[in-house]
């Protein structure tokens, strides 16, 4: 595959060198993604980048992911408002093994293919570089002049935010570009990739490479366009924060429901950027979805896609499961599958009642005493009388068989939570403490 032609149909390329797509066709080429290493997880505004790698290696040319355990320690202005807080180098090192582990479910780090992707670390050349080397080395090249000329720069300067704009953070297009000439010189790395934002600090890598090596040592640029969902809002960011690719900060239940429940537009461009599914596979479940917009194929294949290839094939079964509970047929076996995390997260925003634990001790306590007494699930016992009589009321997805049945330890999803039903769609979450 021509990987210019394949980031195009995808809707992947914001701006790009003059050469880029003549010097992906004559040879292999080595590129890079800069990652910043402030979390101990990609998100999912992260997937745009690496995604690029992915079919960059997929193409047959060799992909670099870089973490910034050096630049991560001072901050990257681009698109930001404040100076980030700064991280000690411990958690570098832990952030960045965690990146690695995620970044190989996208990328071919073992096998001996001669374009087999690697982990570099910024870091690993910047620890030992003194600043007076740097200043003579490298701050010579550049301009002031044309460091001021960045989009990002002019915007802190021109008084866009209120802080102003530190020396360190003034000094990061360098260090990124320095980046780019230790990859050049070292691993032969003519291209850089990113996000559109990056535009400023990529070329002044290129342009550092040409000052410091000479005229005749091109290196190219290309990036992507920033993410947007159709209504204009941040892509990747809810109610309760980022979506993250670790299971422990998001759920692939709450994963892949995040991708189920995009915009019929967004879920167009989305397919494309963030799956390996080709052209023909594509416009088909593009045609077939508009032409029964309800049953949301597009949407379903899109989290299927994704899901299985940050998580697994199991972990996007369950997520299914999980949300056939809430408006599905699901049984008592089907909750107790889900661990505590999923649990929460199917019942997030349902009412939620806490109960003291001893309630339920011994002979327990009578479901209509704790349903329409110690919690109110229904307003009145007479009201919860009457509606279980008619096979209306549901504990843990199992009909009561009577009003005064009674509830113990033994019925608490993981030792902890029962689920209280009332018709068919209506929950309350009751947490024994």
């Amino acid at each position: 595959m021509n990987f210019v032609d394949e980031l195009t149909w995808r809707g992947m390329i914001h701006q790009m060198m003059p050469g880029t797509k003549e010097l992906l066709e004559k040879e292999t080429v080595t590129a890079y993604v800069g990652i910043d290493p402030t979390a101990d997880s990609l998100h999912i505004g992260h997937l745009c980048g690496v995604m690029m790698l992915r079919h960059l290696q997929e193409c047959g040319h060799k992909p670099l992911a870089l973490v910034g355990g050096a630049t991560g320690m001072i901050g990257d202005p681009s698109g930001k408002s404040q100076e980030r807080n700064l991280l000690n180098e411990e958690t570098l090192r832990h952030n960045v093994e965690c990146i690695k582990q995620q970044l190989a479910r996208f990328l071919d780090f073992e096998s001996d293919a001669p374009n087999r992707a690697e982990l570099v670390n910024n870091y690993d050349w910047m620890k030992d570089f003194t600043f007076l080397d740097f200043a003579r080395d490298i701050g010579k090249c550049i301009t002031v002049n044309y460091m001021m000329a960045k989009d990002s720069v002019k915007r802190r300067l021109n008084g866009e935010f209120q802080d102003g704009m530190s020396f360190t953070e003034f000094t990061y297009q360098l260090l990124q570009g320095y980046d780019f000439l230790h990859l050049y010189q070292t691993k032969n790395c003519k291209l850089q990739m990113g996000g559109s934002d990056q535009w400023g600090n990529i070329t002044t890598g290129t342009e550092l490479i040409r000052r410091k090596l000479g005229g005749e040592n091109e290196a190219f640029a290309l990036t992507c366009p920033l993410i947007t969902k159709a209504d204009g809002k941040k892509f990747g960011k809810t109610e309760q924060g980022n979506i993250w690719l670790d299971r422990n900060r998001t759920t692939p239940y709450t994963f892949y429901q995040f991708w189920l429940n995009v915009a019929d537009e967004d879920a167009e461009r989305y397919i494309k950027i963030f799956t390996s599914l080709t052209k023909e596979e594509i416009d088909a479940l593009i045609e077939e979805h508009r032409q029964d917009p309800g049953q949301r194929v597009l949407q379903k294949r899109l989290a299927r896609e994704v899901t299985v290839m940050v998580h697994s094939q199991e972990d996007y079964e369950a997520a299914v499961e999980a949300s056939n509970i809430l408006f599905g047929k699901a049984t008592r076996e089907n909750l107790s599958h889900l661990d505590e995390a999923t649990l929460l997260d199917v019942f997030r925003g349902v009412p939620q009642f806490s109960i003291s634990r001893s309630l339920l001790q011994g002979d327990g306590i009578k479901a209509v005493d704790l349903m329409a007494g110690e919690t109110q699930c229904f307003p009145s016992k007479g009201e919860m009388r009457k509606l279980t009589q008619g096979g209306g009321v549901s504990l843990n997805k199992e009909k009561l068989q009577a009003f005064d049945q009674m509830v113990t330890e033994k019925d608490l999803l993981n030792g902890k939570y029962l689920l209280v039903q009332q018709g068919k769609k209506k929950y309350f979450l009751l947490t024994a403490e």
